[in-house]
């Protein structure tokens, strides 16, 4: 797949845990490790906003396109 999720880096620079992360937007662990693991189909513009927020970054921290 070509869209590289790089979650783990920004959790790490924000010593922050998944499940931390996933309790503050209202997610499951179990979704957000689908997420991070690039195998989620799609992402709300309201998780992704609410990541964004949370760990003060942009969406393009967060999501990579790779050829």
């Amino acid at each position: 797949m070509p869209i590289i999720v790089n979650l783990d880096i920004m959790l790490a620079k924000r010593k922050m845990s998944s499940g931390e992360l996933a309790e503050k937007i209202g997610i499951t662990q179990a979704n957000l490790s689908i997420l991070k693991t690039g195998k989620a189909k799609a992402v709300r513009f309201s998780t992704l906003e609410a990541i964004c927020n949370v760990l003060e970054c942009q969406p393009g921290d967060i999501l990579e396109y790779k050829e």
